[in-house]
């Protein structure tokens, strides 16, 4: 990615305050333990359910832990099953729309068949049916989001592919006698890197919803390690007396989800090749 493009990605206020916000969370997730008030696993029956105060600013839970330290690790574990998640599902996507997009015949019409099918399923319910034959785990979690979410960039990796292979620098690398995995790995795929890019920032937040969601019903991430999804199922048994065990995670899912999407429209606006101001 060319330093110009960074800096014209970051002078779009909307690209600049996301990369702002990611970078906040990331660093707090981050300094969780240096950071953190508190243990955040400690039990404390002498401060069940304070409201926010000096000693606990986000108050604390039904077990008297403190919220605040709850949150701030967390937040490493909802990032963290985010990214790796993205990152299997774009690395299949990248694969299978690779295939698609340059062999084209019966391979194409196979692979678009199968995402065809993918898609016609709701992700969600699909999630939840493979996630009720497995053990509720962090590593089950990231894996299945990730094969649940590839359909996506395979589509688009073959739009790029089928694209640009009627360019010219192609047709000449491939009457030179350039071998399939050359033009692949040298000529297409790094030419597609733009929109893959995009498309995994924004998958990032749809894969931080996805957690939180699966941690709410009871089916992600397990106590006693904290995600915000499971710190809001807190939350809802005392949500007429104990407003803060829903209001900061929830806050936190959507400040989080609205960096990634931010950032990655203002990638997209910055790194689009059909743009005419990037050419």
């Amino acid at each position: 990615m060319r330093i110009e493009m960074i800096k014209k990605a970051l002078s779009n206020p909307l690209a600049l305050a996301g990369f702002i916000i990611i970078l906040t969370i990331f660093l707090l997730a981050m300094l969780a333990p240096v950071i953190s008030p508190y243990d955040p696993d400690e039990i404390n029956v002498k401060a069940i359910l304070l409201s926010p105060s000096w000693s606990h600013w986000m108050g604390t839970d039904g077990l008297g832990r403190d919220v605040l330290s709850r949150m701030l690790h967390g937040g490493r574990i909802s990032l963290l099953v985010g990214l790796v998640a993205v990152g299997i599902s774009t690395a299949i996507g990248i694969f299978l729309g690779a295939l698609a997009g340059y062999y084209r015949g019966w391979v194409d019409t196979l692979i678009m068949r199968l995402v065809d099918i993918m898609l016609s399923i709701p992700s969600f319910f699909l999630i939840l049916a493979v996630i009720a034959f497995l053990t509720p785990s962090i590593i089950n979690i990231m894996i299945v989001i990730g094969l649940t979410s590839w359909m996506g960039v395979t589509r688009l990796v073959r739009a790029e592919f089928l694209s640009l292979a009627e360019r010219e620098f192609v047709q000449a690398s491939r009457t030179l006698g350039a071998k399939d995995m050359r033009l692949i790995f040298t000529h297409l795929l790094p030419n597609s890197l733009t929109p893959i890019i995009v498309s995994a920032v924004l998958g990032v937040a749809s894969a931080v919803l996805m957690e939180s969601g699966l941690s709410f019903l009871g089916l992600g991430v397990q106590a006693p390690q904290s995600s915000w999804g499971n710190i809001l199922t807190d939350g809802k048994e005392y949500i007429q007396f104990a407003w803060w065990l829903s209001l900061y995670p929830g806050m936190a899912i959507l400040i989080t989800v609205l960096g990634y999407n931010l950032l990655g429209e203002g990638l997209r606006d910055a790194l689009d090749p059909r743009s005419g101001s990037n050419r």
